[in-house]
């Protein structure tokens, strides 16, 4: 009891009464490290066992996925919640029932509107194979070009294969029935897992971070180590925050031009919209393609059947360039080269939740950087234009 006790003292010590953490030694410092000045990385052996080590780390990212990811996933959902668990931490409500609130809160809504647009989903689902004769008249100046593809793709797959012969139609099904019980079976361990984690996270609060500080051996570490980890979870709760609600802006303002367009469902669109846009450029781009498709299986004439995906676009570009640089400009400033690179590379590790974590990962990423002077040059690195 007496060593938590002084380990409060001691965080309480470093915060000012609006939260923050500021000193002489770190304001100085702020002031006077120009990007010029930046310290590289001198020593060979150093920076080859950093490269071994962060090679390490990806390799188990990408075998242990099953166990990584629904850690991660917590962690930033953690951060997600945080503002929540503060404001009903202040009406004194317990943690573990703040925290059992907030899991049920959000993740019944998820399911409410789930079962909400199944019906919807699933009217769309059989009108497709009966729209696909229609598809193919509209689409008609596209067959050459397509059967061109078609026929490059079976002789590469020829290839690939070696000659070798492939089971009955049969076989295929059962392949198929297969993949799809398995990935459902992943999708459920992985949920369940993550809600656990992410609730005992939020119940332990801080208790990392004291147990860090009381490891630490100096006071400036310990300081720093307070810092990032405000720095962190403000910036990224900040940014998580404004993405959920940017990207309900953009399902609302979604769902009701393609109602009015001759949809209908805006339910089901809107929240087709507001799931795509959590995974930046890819999400866009293939929502442009549902839209395409939907326009053209129920609207006449065609430019009418080409509306909502313009619509879609249009709502897309002024929020992803105009109202959300806006807002989120002054607390990240990225480089737009490297979030797309991370995007690939993150879908290519871990899927669609690797593709919506790239971007938090690589702020969380900064930010670490960026307050540790041996890894700062890496922070600036991965800075965008001011």
């Amino acid at each position: 009891m007496a060593t938590e006790q002084t380990v409060t003292a001691t965080l309480k010590e470093e915060f000012t009464p609006d939260g923050s953490l500021e000193t002489a030694e770190t304001t100085i410092a702020r002031t006077t490290v120009e990007p010029d000045t930046i310290d590289l990385p001198s020593d060979p052996i150093v920076v080859l066992l950093a490269t071994l080590c962060l090679l390490a780390v990806l390799s188990v990212a990408y075998f242990a996925a099953p166990i990584v990811l629904p850690i991660i996933l917590a962690f930033v959902l953690k951060l997600l919640f945080q503002p929540g668990m503060r404001v009903l931490e202040g009406l004194r409500v317990p943690r573990s029932l703040a925290a059992l609130a907030l899991i049920l809160l959000v993740f019944g809504a998820i399911v409410a509107i789930g079962a909400a647009v199944s019906g919807p989903a699933t009217e769309w689902a059989a009108k497709l194979p009966d729209g696909i004769p229609r598809l193919q008249e509209r689409l008609r100046f596209l067959s050459q070009p397509i059967d061109t593809l078609r026929t490059f793709a079976h002789q590469l797959d020829g290839f690939m294969a070696g000659g070798a012969t492939t089971g009955g139609e049969g076989a295929s099904g059962s392949a198929i029935t297969a993949m799809l019980f398995t990935g459902t079976t992943h999708f459920a361990s992985g949920f369940f897992e993550t809600i656990l984690i992410l609730f005992f996270l939020l119940v332990s609060g801080n208790t990392f971070l004291k147990r860090m500080v009381e490891i630490l051996p100096s006071f400036k570490d310990k300081r720093q180590v307070v810092e990032l980890s405000q720095q962190v979870e403000e910036n990224i709760s900040m940014y998580l925050v404004t993405i959920t609600v940017m990207n309900g802006a953009v399902g609302l303002a979604t769902g009701i031009p393609m109602w009015l367009t001759g949809l209908g469902d805006p339910v089901l669109w809107g929240t087709v919209a507001f799931l795509l846009n959590f995974v930046p450029i890819m999400g866009p781009l293939f929502g442009v393609g549902i839209f395409l498709l939907a326009g053209l299986l129920v609207i006449d004439p065609l430019w009418m059947a080409l509306l909502p995906a313009a619509l879609y676009l249009g709502i897309h570009v002024i929020e992803g360039e105009i109202v959300t640089p806006i807002l989120l400009a002054r607390r990240f400033t990225l480089n737009p080269v490297l979030v797309i690179i991370s995007l690939i590379f993150w879908f290519w590790m871990w899927g669609v939740p690797g593709a919506i974590l790239a971007v938090p990962m690589l702020a969380i990423t900064k930010i670490v950087c960026d307050g540790i002077r041996p890894l700062a040059a890496i922070g600036h690195f991965l800075s965008g234009d001011e």
